[in-house]
């Protein structure tokens, strides 16, 4: 056993430094710094405690002599997911799975955990057997693959490893796992990244994935350490509103996949249901025609999805108008109400005006400008827009209308959910011709005003 050393830790960014001081340098954050005893034993890696499948040796090698064969992913049966993943699960990947708390992060790995068809091992720092078991009662899948494991120390969880062998392991969370090799106690910044380190090294090593999940902090971004989002393969963020049923599954970052897909799942008392055709879900139903809605059709990844924008535009009551955006950006809704006041001529700067994306989602697709333009001058006029109109085009700050990306995309997408209309630039090169649903080709935001409203 060498000699004991003290290191102090910022608990807010993770900076080390070699003795107390009342501010970090720098996150400039004061009273985050907090010392950890750091035990220098001599440390033995995972392979004492498990030797489930040989280690190879790295061996440098010429760029042509490296095999581009990728090995196959692990599917994980979940539609949802094996999209944000790029496919599914890599072998060797570290996947980290972040989320505010009860927002159904440890449902989400539980449900497919027990839909794998992979020998899977579970192990739950958080909770008890009976806990899990409770859950997974609720859940209703019933398999003989998965193993619940309730154990934090790490030396413990690889010596059941190497007796069960599994394909695929999930570790809930990061945050409560702790190892011999430090002194400190679970959770804090020595700890997350020892525990991190020996995950990597296990994974690497025997090809297996491993998935965290991470708590988070009140800023939304993940508890510890930013090395920790670094020291990964994959960051997911799971994101929603626990008021609302919907849950978005997002990629952060994404090492083997693109990190612009989108998952959506419906919370459910049986689980999280997948949700295939989100414009739907995204769309209200309503029979009559209201004043201030538009329906954009935006993209995320390669998926078109059918929002609907809902606005209201008042006169303020107390002199100072206010401006209000949820699942928008506050500045870009500024930025589109002073275009309409330049160039339009419509007189908003004296009426507050508020700003809804339906369904709990935040979008920051420039092609969903026009609709939001188009829902408050409906509600300024009280005119409502027809609901078989849809919207794909960026508003610039001469008000013209510019072209936006895969917008074949976006007409297919709207002709498939029955809208008769959609309005793009005229500047979009549309190569197909046999559509039935109209293609209103405008140039100006004077132009859209005119065709809605006279």
């Amino acid at each position: 056993m060498a000699k004991t050393k003290t290191v102090f830790f910022c608990q807010n960014c993770g900076s080390q430094y070699s003795k107390w001081q009342g501010q970090c340098t720098s996150c400039k954050e004061w009273n985050t710094i907090a010392e950890e005893v750091v035990q220098k034993a001599t440390k033995n890696d995972w392979k004492n405690a498990t030797s489930t499948k040989s280690s190879k040796v790295a061996k440098p090698l010429k760029v042509s002599e490296i095999s581009t064969s990728q090995d196959t992913r692990f599917n994980t049966d979940d539609t949802e997911l094996n999209r944000v993943l790029g496919g599914g699960l890599v072998p060797g990947s570290l996947t980290l799975l972040g989320g505010e708390p009860g927002i159904g992060k440890s449902t989400l790995l539980l449900q497919i955990s027990l839909k794998l068809p992979y020998k899977t091992l579970y192990v739950s720092g958080e909770e008890s057997q009976q806990q899990i078991k409770m859950r997974a009662e609720r859940i209703q899948v019933k398999t003989d693959t998965c193993l619940i494991l309730t154990e934090t120390k790490t030396q413990n969880i690889f010596r059941q490893i190497e007796e069960i062998q599994p394909d695929i392991v999930i570790i809930d969370s990061i945050q409560t796992l702790h190892s011999d090799y430090i002194e400190s106690s679970a959770g804090s910044i020595s700890q997350i990244k020892e525990c991190t380190t020996e995950l990597i090294k296990f994974a690497k090593e025997t090809a297996t994935p491993v998935i965290l999940i991470g708590h988070i902090t009140k800023d939304g971004a993940i508890a510890g350490p930013k090395i920790l989002e670094h020291m990964v393969d994959t960051v997911l963020q799971f994101e929603g509103d626990r008021n609302h049923v919907y849950r978005i599954l997002r990629a952060l970052k994404n090492r083997f996949g693109s990190t612009s897909e989108l998952g959506i799942y419906e919370m459910q008392g049986s689980g999280l249901r997948e949700v295939h055709n989100p414009s739907e879900i995204l769309i209200s139903k309503n029979d009559e025609e209201l004043s201030g809605t538009a329906v954009a059709s935006t993209v995320e990844g390669m998926r078109p999805i059918m929002i609907e924008i809902q606005a209201l535009v008042s006169t303020a009551v107390y002199g100072t108008p206010q401006r209000s955006a949820t699942g928008y950006n506050l500045k870009r809704l500024n930025m589109l109400l002073a275009v309409l006041e330049k160039r339009a001529g419509f007189r908003l700067g004296a009426k507050d005006v508020f700003l809804n994306i339906t369904g709990g989602i935040s979008v920051d697709d420039p092609a969903i400008d026009l609709a939001v333009v188009a829902a408050i001058l409906s509600s300024s006029e009280d005119i409502p827009v027809p609901k078989d109109y849809c919207f794909a085009a960026e508003v610039g700050l001469a008000g013209e209308i510019r072209p936006v990306n895969k917008i074949e995309q976006r007409i297919q997408e709207a002709e498939k959910l029955g809208f008769s209309t959609i309005f793009v630039s005229k500047y979009n090169k549309i190569s197909f011709k046999n559509t039935q649903i109209k293609i209103q080709l405008v140039t100006k935001v004077e132009d859209v005003a005119a065709h809605l409203f006279g």
